[in-house]
């Protein structure tokens, strides 16, 4: 069964993730350094992690299995999930995957360089209605494509 797990400090989707779970019922972790409201269902959990910078990513790194689903802006994160095998949705609906994520991650590099070096950028635009839609319609394609695959040989 499918897992989804959310990378939930800065996320702008749970409310869409929580739909979408109980629509398949499948269960949703929600991973966070600081305590926030989740709905009252069983199939809905929130994982406190204590610590350092990256604890929620490796926390997720940990639990998330082949064929779970991780919701993530956080590019690192995401290349670590595809590498176990996890399907990768950006907040924007936007998913990561292993042809795109080298040049998702150079990409964040460079303006990563740029602003270290005195350069401005701009941050991500505010999430619209359009992203909502596309987040949805991608997260259910996202799904279905993961239910399409074939079960490996049991194990005798």
């Amino acid at each position: 069964m499918i897992h989804i797990y959310v990378d939930a400090d800065a996320c702008p989707m749970k409310q869409e993730v929580y739909r979408v779970a109980e629509r398949y019922g499948f269960e949703v972790t929600l991973v966070t350094n600081s305590w926030m409201r989740v709905p009252e269902d069983g199939k809905i959990t929130l994982q406190l992690v204590e610590g350092g910078f990256d604890m929620a990513d490796d926390w997720i790194v940990e639990a998330v299995e082949p064929n779970d689903i991780v919701i993530t802006a956080d590019i690192p994160l995401a290349s670590r999930c595809i590498k176990k095998g996890a399907g990768v949705l950006g907040a924007t609906g936007n998913p990561f995957t292993d042809d795109n994520i080298g040049h998702v991650l150079a990409t964040r590099n460079l303006l990563s360089e740029l602003r270290e070096s005195g350069v401005r950028t701009s941050g991500p635009p505010p999430i619209g209605k359009s992203d909502r839609s596309r987040f949805l319609q991608s997260l259910d394609t996202m799904i279905q494509a993961i239910l399409r695959k074939p079960l490996p040989p049991a194990v005798l």
